[in-house]
């Protein structure tokens, strides 16, 4: 009996996986407005009420291709991350091995150097993928709450990388005026949420960032870069190490000072 269900779990999980295949390359024809479940179900050979067992409307279809979307690019990311750790991991073993002082882990900046650039990369591959998550919203589809999690998940790296950069005591102080209260009203509510350990300052600076890397991506790829830049990868390293200063990351305790206490900063 289990073996039988088995089978009929595989079944499901290869004709769910084919409509979405279709789905995501007729989005990359028409566009997220364009998608019909009976068109897809024709393109198969399949009766649009066997479809709809699947997938009951074209925003049950919608969402399992934005969460499918979110988590590729969050798995990119934290797999960036781990790479990275990975090789420092890798050259302090080797440096030991040879007699040497073993070097310290990555640098906070190439960290978010690595998250950064995997962001890029995911999204210049897929650009249509990446139009469906961080383009125009879809007419007529509102987002449910499953997509939270899988959309959480690129920030979320990045706030690791800053909080390991905060508690190694290499997180600097982000440029710019004191916040106004209403902005560091929010920046007290996230940082409950995400990172009560952080400053608020950096907080409110995350979120900009968060807000700019994507900005950026988006203009390479709706073409808002055409015969502004050309050296598209260069631009978005420096752009990179632009955004990790705001955020105060830097290759060391800036200006040879020691790191500000946990949640104290000047100003705040």
């Amino acid at each position: 009996m289990s073996a039988i269900r088995g089978a009929r779990e595989r079944a499901r999980a290869e004709i769910t996986e084919a409509i979405k295949e279709e789905a995501a390359r007729q989005l990359a024809v028409q566009g997220s407005a364009g998608l019909s479940l009976r068109a897809v179900a024709r393109e198969l050979g399949m009766a649009s009420s066997a479809l709809y067992r699947y997938f009951p409307s074209r925003d049950d279809l919608l969402t399992a291709l934005i969460i499918d979307a979110y988590d590729a690019v969050g798995e990119a990311a934290e797999q960036a991350l781990a790479a990275v750790d990975a090789d420092a991991r890798d050259r302090a073993a080797a440096a030991v091995v040879a007699g040497a002082a073993a070097p310290a882990g990555a640098a906070p900046v190439d960290r978010w150097r690595a998250v950064c650039a995997a962001v890029r990369e995911w999204a210049v591959a897929h650009p249509h993928e990446y139009a469906l998550i961080y383009g125009s919203p879809v007419p007529g589809y509102d987002a449910p709450q499953t997509t939270v999690g899988p959309a959480s998940r690129v920030p979320l790296v990045l706030v690791s990388v800053v909080r390991d950069a905060h508690a190694a005591g290499l997180l600097g102080v982000p440029p710019g005026r004191p916040l106004a209260e209403p902005v560091r009203a929010d920046a007290v509510r996230l940082a409950a949420e995400l990172a009560p350990e952080l400053p608020i300052r950096v907080v409110a600076a995350m979120v900009a960032v968060w807000a700019q890397l994507f900005g950026i991506v988006s203009f390479e790829l709706f073409g808002q870069f055409n015969r502004v830049v050309e050296a598209r990868g260069a631009f978005f390293g420096q752009a990179a190490d632009a955004l990790a200063a705001q955020v105060g990351l830097t290759a060391g305790a800036p200006d040879g000072a020691p790191a500000a206490p946990a949640g104290v900063l000047p100003g705040e």
